[in-house]
């Protein structure tokens, strides 16, 4: 088993840099003999120089070189969270061409607190692996509602996490995900995509060797721990439920995930200890060069990009035609502006 070579890849724009530091220091601490990947889906900020040599990062890929027709165009459709993901298969595959034996994504946001040998050891044998947000019924209405109706609507399994083999199963899967992700890589759950997930609820009717990790401690989240509560034992070692707590997902932790990990702690004080740890470890790495930046969303002249001038361009495939660069501010922006002014 320890011959294996394992690969990890997590992917992001400059704002979220300091997440994929912490995740690296985490990972690290239990994987020091793996290979880590980090893909970037934005541009240098003016000032700023990318050095991942202190980070624990081996390589570093770019959406700015992949090999995608009208690359500014497709960008463009894309908000950051939608892109950041729509790349996902395109590394994986690069990664997997690599000669990687296993490939982990693993999402900017999460921190390690155990090894992950127990999904190594199942992808010895299967040719994917994937968490489901839920391992176990809830048993309050309110819960049902808020998360296995959440679940149907974003997706079974949480794509913070994904492990591949390097098998011709494994590289028919990415294959797949790759082109499903570069043309339907949307948060609208509505119309029955959201982003990577709802496209993963397929995977076990369509590949063979899909192993569903239904163990508790991998990736935990706000959104599971009424059925998952974060403990300590008295040797010091953190559980989330029944298992080894293995890795946390700390999504939205600021807003929205805060406010959920309130509303299902219960009891439970060390939750709220991870989360400031979480917060105070992030601080060793935030640069405020980057909070907020992302190249891609703006014009050329500075001009913030709204999200409904994404979502029209789009749609039309003459816009797309007319502007093959939308993000030129005397060309797709002054069409917007012109259009407005002749209402």
């Amino acid at each position: 088993m320890s011959m294996l070579d394992v690969h990890c890849y997590t992917s992001i724009s400059f704002s979220y840099l300091s997440r994929a530091r912490l995740l690296s220091e985490t990972l690290r601490k239990h994987h020091p003999d793996w290979v880590l990947w980090l893909c970037i889906s934005d541009l240098e900020p003016e000032g700023f120089a990318l050095d991942t040599t202190d980070h624990g990062f081996d390589h570093v890929l770019w959406l700015k070189d992949l090999p995608i027709e009208r690359l500014e165009s497709w960008i463009f459709r894309h908000n950051v969270v939608e892109i950041c993901t729509a790349v996902k298969g395109f590394f994986l595959e690069k990664i997997l061409d690599s000669g990687a034996d296993i490939v982990f994504y693993i999402d900017p946001d999460i921190a390690l607190f155990n090894d992950l040998m127990p999904a190594v050891q199942r992808l010895s044998k299967a040719n994917i692996v994937l968490t489901p947000h839920l391992v176990e019924p809830e048993l309050i209405s309110r819960q049902m509602w808020e998360n296995e109706r959440s679940t149907l609507l974003h997706g079974t399994y949480n794509l913070g996490f994904l492990g591949v083999q390097n098998s011709v199963e494994g590289r028919r899967f990415a294959a797949w995900w790759r082109e499903r992700l570069q043309y339907y890589c949307f948060e609208t759950a509505a119309e029955g995509i959201y982003t990577d997930q709802r496209w993963c609820d397929l995977v076990p009717a369509f590949f063979d060797g899909v192993d569903i990790i239904r163990d508790s401690g991998f990736n935990v989240a706000s959104w599971n721990l009424s059925s998952r509560p974060i403990f300590f034992d008295k040797d010091g070692r953190i559980f989330a439920g029944s298992a080894l707590l293995r890795f946390y997902h700390f999504t939205k932790i600021a807003n929205a995930g805060a406010a959920m990990v309130d509303r299902y702690a219960g009891r439970s004080s060390a939750i709220y200890e991870l989360v400031k740890w979480y917060r105070s470890s992030l601080d060793r790495y935030e640069d405020t060069r980057l909070k907020g930046y992302w190249a891609y969303g703006v014009y050329s002249d500075g001009t913030s990009i709204l999200h409904e001038h994404r979502v029209l361009y789009r749609s039309r495939p003459d816009l797309q035609e007319d502007f093959p660069n939308p993000f030129r501010a005397n060309s797709f922006l002054r069409w917007i502006k012109d259009r407005e002014t002749a209402r």
